[in-house]
């Protein structure tokens, strides 16, 4: 189809269109079918212009009779939300004949038209939180947070000739986080609500890698990050950065000197004593 988003210009070229395509019946009939193809005549406007579907050449060498076997009648749209779009309808006609017939009818948007926000691919569209039960959520190929398990570093394992024999024996797994992939969580954690910026770290008695109930993750995050095991903190089966702390440290007492310092023997004030008697 040919540019009609200026569609009242379109009509430049109307005059090498045959009289079938141009005359008031031929425009009646595309408002016709227009009308049907929106169910409501009422939201189709005034028409703006013709164009032929046939670009004409520089030279001007194309025949009149065949440039004008198809066009295109536009009308304004008074459809609701749609400002700025217009109806196309493009008519056809059999050279020296004077009966026309609909080809197609499209909605389309002008250049002020209001257009939804381009399309997002959904694996971008995600964010945490939005997996609900029955949610399958299938990483992709290249995704740079995994690679293959027999090329990972993972110095949990001092041998990777073992790790791909597992692998062929359906033992392991077939890909792994990457660096890149482990570099991403800890800063995700450490930025959360379990890690050293939260309001409860920074009035903790002590930091986490110092407390008892602090179940540190195996390999190269060990020293980073860990789950708490402690029934009464808020982070309790939460993964928890080492310097992230709460008021349930293991080490912790009632009496606390400096609000960052973890006491590790009570202190009582013997120096006055009630004397009770039966």
């Amino acid at each position: 189809m040919g540019d009609v988003s200026d569609p009242v210009a379109s009509s430049r070229s109307a005059s090498s269109l045959p009289v079938s395509l141009t005359e008031a019946a031929a425009v009646e009939q595309a408002r016709a079918a227009a009308a049907e193809t929106a169910g409501d005549p009422a939201v189709v406007g005034e028409h703006l212009g013709i164009e032929p579907e046939i670009a004409v050449p520089a030279t001007g060498e194309v025949p009149a009779e065949v440039l004008g076997a198809t066009a295109t009648h536009t009308f304004a749209s008074r459809l609701p939300g749609y400002v700025g779009w217009h109806w196309a309808v493009t008519v056809a006609a059999v050279p020296g004949e004077d009966e026309i017939t609909v080809d197609e009818v499209v909605l389309l948007p002008g250049e002020q038209a209001l257009l939804a926000p381009a399309w997002v691919p959904w694996h971008e569209r995600l964010r945490p939180g939005d997996l609900s039960v029955g949610d399958v959520l299938p990483s992709t190929e290249d995704d740079p947070r995994l690679v293959p398990a027999y090329t990972a570093d993972d110095d949990s394992a001092d041998d990777p000739e073992g790790r791909i024999v597992a692998f062929e024996l359906g033992l392991g797994r077939e890909r792994v986080m990457s660096a890149e992939g482990r570099g991403e969580a800890v800063t995700r954690w450490a930025d959360g609500d379990f890690g050293p910026g939260s309001a409860m770290a920074r009035s903790a008695p002590g930091p986490c890698a110092t407390c008892g109930f602090w179940l540190p993750l195996a390999g190269s995050l060990r020293q980073r990050v860990g789950a708490c095991g402690n029934g009464y903190a808020p982070a309790d089966g939460r993964v928890v950065t080492a310097d992230y702390g709460c008021g349930a440290h293991s080490q912790a007492t009632l009496v606390v000197v400096e609000p960052t310092e973890v006491v590790h023997t009570a202190r009582y004030d013997t120096g006055t004593y009630d004397v009770l008697t039966d």
